[in-house]
């Protein structure tokens, strides 16, 4: 083991370096925490035995006299019990862009194999922090892993992780299919982690984010390659299929497109999601795979 976690080849993840990632993560970042810097589990609105008052309604047997309100009882005439704030885990999800631009790499790993990675940290970080975790892809027939808690919940994506960063996918839908999926499954003060590759998040419209960043912490991260961000100039052979292409990076013209295929869909989303409320990173595929934890928890004012 290194000190960015267990080695893998690189080409495709294994569960061993991911799962060797907890300790990573885990010392990274701290536990989220409540009024009066307790730490614990975040407060939703469902109705509860917990330590908020929420609401009063009539006594049904059963309920616990000691919560009995009094003074609605006495002005109504009828018995009222007291409600309170419920605690619950907050839900992280993540979901995974499986774009075929992604298996691809030319320093230390694969852009799949760093999606899987910064995934793994992210689930750490919320198993740590106490919450549930669940994860999807853009898929017609692939149903979401559903939220579970502890390592057992964790584990469960971990192995989706595996599966879905070895190989690309052949049903692949896209990154938007995969956040409409995402809105059937978020609660406000959910955590969405979107893993992309910027071209993906390129042919989403920006007007897709503000809706989620106004109910949840939203973090992309941008899987990108040293050979996208800053290529040699010179002249390259890449292999299309069966077929073998060179591009002359050293020409002025060539390297314009290239940048604008590359370089360009990056610093749009560098730019533009930040507007909508949306944290984001672009993390290299040779970049320690937790480097971007520092956003988790931060305002946009801190981000910025």
């Amino acid at each position: 083991m290194n000190a960015n976690g267990a080695a893998g080849d690189g080409l495709k993840p294994t569960l061993a370096e991911l799962v060797a990632l907890r300790a990573i993560a885990q010392r990274r970042i701290a536990a989220r925490k409540g009024r009066h810097n307790v730490t614990g589990p975040a407060q939703s609105s469902l109705r509860g035995r917990g330590m908020e008052y929420a609401e009063s309604r009539e006594y049904v047997a059963g309920d616990d006299v000691r919560h009995i309100d009094w003074r609605l009882t006495a002005r109504s005439g009828r018995t009222h019990t007291k409600l309170f704030q419920a605690e619950r885990e907050r839900l992280t999800l993540i979901v995974a862009d499986t774009s075929p631009a992604l298996y691809f790499g030319t320093r230390v790993r694969f852009k799949s194999v760093q999606a899987a990675r910064a995934a793994a940290v992210a689930v750490w970080a919320a198993v740590r922090d106490g919450d549930r975790v669940a994860i999807l892809r853009g898929s017609s027939r692939e149903a979401p892993v559903p939220p579970a808690s502890g390592a057992r919940g964790a584990l469960r994506v971990l192995d989706a992780l595996v599966r879905w960063y070895s190989q690309p996918p052949q049903d692949d839908a896209g990154l938007g299919v995969a956040l409409d999926h995402a809105l059937r499954l978020l609660r406000p003060g959910s955590r969405l982690i979107v893993l992309a590759d910027p071209r993906s998040i390129a042919a989403l419209p920006e007007s897709r984010w503000p809706a989620l960043a106004a109910h949840h912490e939203v973090v992309v991260l941008l899987l990108t390659d040293a050979l996208e961000s800053a290529p040699p100039e010179a002249m390259l052979p890449f292999a299309l299929g069966d077929h073998r292409v060179e591009l002359d990076l050293a020409n002025a013209t060539q390297r314009k497109r290239w940048q604008q295929e590359f370089t360009g869909p990056v610093e749009s989303a560098l730019e533009a999601l930040p507007r909508r409320g949306v944290r984001v990173y672009s993390l290299q595929g040779d970049a320690p795979s937790e480097s971007w934890l520092p956003l988790l928890g931060r305002s946009q004012s801190q981000v910025a």
